[in-house]
């Protein structure tokens, strides 16, 4: 088999489906990956099949990053001004997610088990959080670039909220947290 024919027969057999959540617009992704004893392949975003999978028409990505996180590291909650397409790249995490928007969701969770074939969409308004569990690269793509000022505007939930009540599979008192992750504001206290 030729390579062309390989690659061809690589990308024709991944799949991507998608499904919808209790947070209007929040949208979970299975992405397939084939491969062989060589290895695998993945197409960790396509447009077209995600398009058909429920990813919003809206969404153009400008910018994608990578960061590493050690097992424990625990980051969130963050609602920044963009939409965000989050994949990993190995390892596992336990993804929440949290409406911040005025409506009648406010205050809904819905939480994920994160895996390299799994991707989520979250959009504008909706606070972002996760945790290890193991050593992973966390990838993300946004459809607008970072700014400070951009930045100063997202909305920051406490990761212990009771309201939220997320149950970290990692107690946050054993698990790896920025200064600034502590010491957000309770849901309660938004404006």
């Amino acid at each position: 088999m030729s390579f062309r024919s390989y690659v061809g027969l690589m990308v024709a057999t991944t799949q991507v489906h998608g499904r919808t959540t209790a947070i209007p617009g929040l949208h979970v992704f299975s992405v397939s990956k084939v491969g062989d004893d060589r290895g695998w392949f993945q197409e960790k975003f396509h447009r077209a099949k995600l398009l058909d999978a429920g990813l919003p028409e809206s969404f153009r990505v400008v910018q994608t990053s990578v960061a590493f996180n050690k097992r424990g590291s625990t980051r969130g909650f963050h609602a920044e001004p963009w939409a965000k397409y989050i994949s990993l790249v190995d390892g596992s995490a336990f993804g929440a997610y949290l409406d911040v928007r005025a409506g009648a969701t406010f205050g809904s969770v819905v939480t994920v088990e994160l895996t390299d074939e799994t991707a989520v969409y979250v959009p504008a308004g909706v606070a972002n959080s996760y945790q290890c569990l193991t050593d992973l690269h966390y990838l993300y793509s946004v459809d607008e670039h970072w700014s400070a000022a951009a930045y100063e505007s997202a909305t920051f939930v406490n990761l212990a909220d009771p309201d939220a009540a997320v149950e970290w599979p990692i107690p946050l008192e054993e698990a790896l947290l920025s200064d600034r992750d502590r010491s957000h504001p309770m849901l309660a206290k938004l404006p």
